[in-house]
């Protein structure tokens, strides 16, 4: 049986995640991360190529023989890897685990995925997208609705595109500031202002070919960088899986009323889509509305729910691309996962990077994901804002959070900072 070479790229706590499951296929030949981090080379190659650098990626695709190529991030997916590949005929037998630009535009463009939405009748709030020219009628239609007001810059902004302003007047100064000053530059070139759904949030995810979908575990991640869910957005400081208050009933919900209508609109529309699906989803009354759309698997909640996935991941992937995923039957670990991220002091503003971590070793009741981390000489060292993951499965939500919680504090380098509440809020579940 011929084994398969496979590139993955990006350079996160998600990237470490998938090629530490990938690792464990008896079908894999050789595993390439590009550019990856100190975790992602115990587990596989590391190569020094950008994600968004679609030349030298060919160059090494076909110098190393690549069967399958897996996108991690969002900017090479929006950027049309997939394409690139498909429009070259050297490239185009490729396999590729990411959509093409016009899927991709789910996640590219908040005011695309929310048209898509209506016309496909899948459940989400009220919005509607203004620019720089429309200001005076996005500050009317904000007069309109009831406080909180969220603010959303169309394009992509590393998950901190998104603001709830509790006043009317500070969402009049933040449309003025997203679309007149552009905050979040290009992103905010045209920005969405929604109705604000009251609910508890959490993340479902499938992986489709298009026709066929498997749907993967829940989770629940926490945006915000402090305890209670106070502060700044961050790209995520810890998931949860399962989510306690979304049980069997309210996901076949989410199947039925969101997932099997979105994979049934892209074919409608005539957008081939090959990849993960992520649905950010609020839970009002039991039943799920769509906050967004991403067109990869998030992070952290990649850390929570690759480790309860039974299957051989690279089997799922192999069964997307042949068109046989109806075929794969998923097996989940029935236990808890609870992540708990560790970041620079500072993050997500400032933060210092190149601080040396110890007690890697030490950690042995837990999973670690670097996400934000690179090697010099014999240390590992933090090159990001969030630095490390911590992952524990246990058989109930306490013990998960307790572990993680005490494996985290193993970890050290100067400034550390993580919080100690993740997941605290679902004990009541």
């Amino acid at each position: 049986m011929n084994k398969t070479n496979v590139l993955l790229i990006g350079h996160g706590g998600r990237e470490h995640a998938i090629a530490w499951k990938l690792s464990q296929s008896p079908l894999l030949n050789q595993l390439y991360i590009s550019p990856g981090n100190a975790g992602t080379q115990a587990v596989g190659t590391n190569v020094p190529i950008s994600g968004n650098d679609f030349e030298s990626i060919k160059k090494f695709v076909l110098e190393k023989k690549i069967d399958l190529v897996v996108v991690g991030p969002e900017d090479p997916l929006v950027l049309g890897i997939h394409d690139y590949f498909l429009d070259d005929e050297l490239l185009k037998n490729i396999s590729i685990i990411g959509p093409q630009k016009a899927g991709a535009e789910l996640e590219g463009s908040k005011d695309f995925a929310k048209q898509f939405m209506i016309r496909h009748g899948i459940p989400t709030g009220a919005y509607q997208t203004f620019t720089k020219d429309t200001l005076t009628e996005g500050i009317a239609f904000l007069k309109t609705l009831n406080p909180p007001y969220v603010l959303k810059a169309d394009g992509l902004a590393a998950g901190k595109g998104v603001l709830i302003c509790k006043t009317l007047r500070e969402a009049e100064v933040e449309l003025t500031e997203m679309l007149a000053n552009q905050k979040f530059g290009k992103a905010s070139e045209m920005v969405v202002i929604e109705e604000f759904l009251d609910g508890i949030e959490l993340s479902a995810f499938a992986i489709t070919n298009g026709h066929e979908y498997l749907v993967l575990p829940e989770a629940k991640d926490y945006k915000r960088i402090g305890i209670g869910d106070t502060g700044t957005n961050t790209g995520g400081m810890g998931s949860i899986s399962p989510v306690p208050f979304a049980g069997k009933e309210f996901m076949q919900k989410v199947e039925n009323r969101v997932i099997k209508p979105t994979v049934e609109g892209l074919r409608k529309d005539g957008i081939p889509y090959q990849g993960f699906l992520f649905f950010g989803l609020m839970n009002v009354k039991d039943d799920p509305f769509v906050i967004e759309y991403n067109v990869r698997l998030g992070d952290p909640e990649t850390e929570s729910i690759l480790p309860r996935i039974k299957n051989d991941l690279l089997e799922i992937f192999l069964a997307t691309a042949d068109g046989n995923l109806s075929k794969i039957k998923l097996e989940t670990d029935e236990r808890t996962a609870a992540c708990v991220m560790i970041v620079s002091g500072g993050y997500p503003g400032g933060y210092a990077k190149g601080k040396v971590i110890t007690g890697l070793e030490t950690v042995d009741k837990s999973l670690v994901f670097h996400a934000g981390t690179s090697s010099i000489n014999a240390n590992v060292i933090s090159s990001g804002g969030r630095v490390i993951a911590v992952t524990t499965l246990a058989d109930d939500l306490n013990a998960a959070i307790v572990q993680s919680l005490e494996s985290a504090s193993q970890i050290t380098f100067e400034d550390a900072y993580f919080r100690s509440d993740i997941g605290k809020d679902l004990m009541q579940y």
